[in-house]
């Protein structure tokens, strides 16, 4: 589908049904994403306020078949959020659409628009004595269009769930324009088709959502974070099990990391550190939420003595304040901006069956020593078997020297995680960085399913081009 620019002319019809506000001049952060792998074209950039306003854009682009591009914080990782060819488009930000329309205590319910940054949003959460449960580095900028829009994981999935998981209702503007007032607060809603589930996911390329009714839960009581060393993944896996049958549901995160994440945090002059020395080559971060007649350091060290006996392992911190809690979470969401400080050739986002992520690891760091001398770094959500396996050049070289390599890793890795039941894209989605892998790896019969709905809701293909099928 051949898509016309959006030129003084489009922007000069625009101005005749939209406030002056909405308009504004393009700057440097609005073509550009985090990994630096994508830079986007000049285009026309607006902020609208309201939904109403939204719709009115979308309307035009739609008439005129001109692109859409959504922005919201300009966290995503896979390219979603700019547009490097084709002709000029609308980059539609979210920034001025923040409001907390409203918060329904009693129902554990916060609508939120698009704009909304999610570290507003979790602190009006507690603000109400809920919490908010979607938790990643990216918090303090990431917004909740763009969160909904790629249905981003966190580091708390195993006990919440996904995105998709934490809405009850969404609102949204179609690509011909039409609002869709979905903002219902039900927990059971079995009229039809699951549209709200279908646009979250999405990546903008079936509508913009504009706001969301999210789902709020009551706070743990207590809550108790600690590090252990482990002898290999497969320990790690062991200690999973040994967890959730001596806690069950109190467990909210478990995350693996490998030592070169910390040795990475050094390397690149990253204020946070891992309190344990030497750095051991296999750790993982456990928290646990429980009630009031729990004490969440006791369970923890209860664990520890529990595992320590089966062998799995060998030395630990429990976190004894909230200073040391923070330290040991800055630990690891520090990671990936130690990641991009020393640039990734390969930076892969995966996902297989639980039991197989020993074999997972075991099997591609072999595969990746044979193509060459790459430094890895596996870290990730072990809790829901989501890691982040990425590939760095020898110490002291640029990933610029090994750019030629960067389709070898990729396919080697992602060529296994197949083979294992996996998915090459776990939570950060496929964007304008995948669409080839989506081809290669995925379902033929559902690429033909979700090529059909595509051509339904947006038959002049103007909502987010490029993104997801290329």
């Amino acid at each position: 589908m051949t898509l016309n620019a959006a030129d003084t002319a489009f922007a000069s019809h625009l101005r005749d049904d939209l406030p002056d506000a909405v308009f504004r001049p393009l700057e440097p952060r609005y073509l550009e994403e985090p990994r630096g792998r994508f830079f986007g074209q000049d285009g026309l950039l607006l902020a609208p306020r309201t939904t109403q306003e939204v719709a009115t854009i979308i309307r035009a682009c739609n008439r005129a078949r001109v692109g859409v591009v959504p922005y919201g914080g300009g966290t995503g990782l896979v390219g979603g959020q700019v547009m490097p060819g084709g002709a000029a488009p609308v980059i539609l930000s979210l920034e001025r659409m923040t409001a907390l329309r409203e918060t329904f205590a009693t129902e554990n319910v916060l609508i939120a628009e698009a704009g909304a940054i999610l570290a507003d949003v979790q602190a009006a959460a507690r603000a109400a004595g809920r919490m908010f449960p979607l938790s990643l580095a990216s918090e303090g900028s990431a917004r909740i269009g763009g969160l909904l829009s790629t249905n981003a994981g966190g580091v708390n999935v195993l006990r919440y769930g996904n995105t998709r998981d934490l809405v009850l209702g969404i609102e949204a503007v179609l690509p011909d324009g039409s609002i869709w007032n979905g903002l219902k607060r039900l927990r059971k809603d079995n009229t039809g088709y699951d549209l709200r589930g279908l646009l979250i996911g999405a990546e903008g390329t079936l509508g913009l959502i504009t706001a969301a009714a999210l789902r709020l839960v009551p706070p743990p009581a207590a809550i108790g974070t600690a590090l252990f060393t482990l002898r290999d993944p497969q320990a790690a896996l062991d200690l999973l099990a040994l967890a959730g049958a001596r806690i069950g549901q109190g467990v909210s995160a478990f995350e693996l990391i490998s030592g070169q994440g910390p040795r990475f945090l050094i390397e690149t002059d990253c204020p946070a550190r891992c309190p344990i020395d030497p750095i051991p080559d296999w750790m993982v971060l456990v928290e646990v939420g429980v009630s009031s007649q729990t004490d969440a350091q006791d369970l923890l060290a209860d664990l520890f003595e529990a595992a320590q006996d089966e062998g799995l392992v060998s030395d630990g911190v429990i976190a004894s304040s909230e200073a040391q809690r923070s330290a040991l979470w800055a630990m690891r969401e520090d990671i990936p901006q130690a990641n991009r400080r020393v640039g990734a050739i390969s930076s892969h986002d995966i996902s297989v069956p639980l039991s197989l992520i020993p074999a997972f690891l075991t099997r591609a760091d072999a595969l990746i020593a044979e193509i060459g001398p790459f430094r890895i770094n596996a870290f990730g959500h072990l809790g829901d078997g989501n890691l982040h396996y990425n590939i760095f050049p020898p110490e002291g070289e640029t990933r610029e020297r090994y750019d030629a390599r960067r389709e070898d890793v990729a396919e080697t890795v992602y060529s296994l995680v197949h083979e294992l039941g996996g998915s090459f894209s776990a939570e950060h989605g496929v964007g304008r960085l995948k669409p080839g892998d989506l081809v290669r790896y995925g379902d033929q019969a559902k690429l033909a399913a979700m090529r059909a709905i595509k051509a339904a809701l947006d038959p002049n293909g103007i909502m987010n081009p490029g993104v997801i099928f290329g």
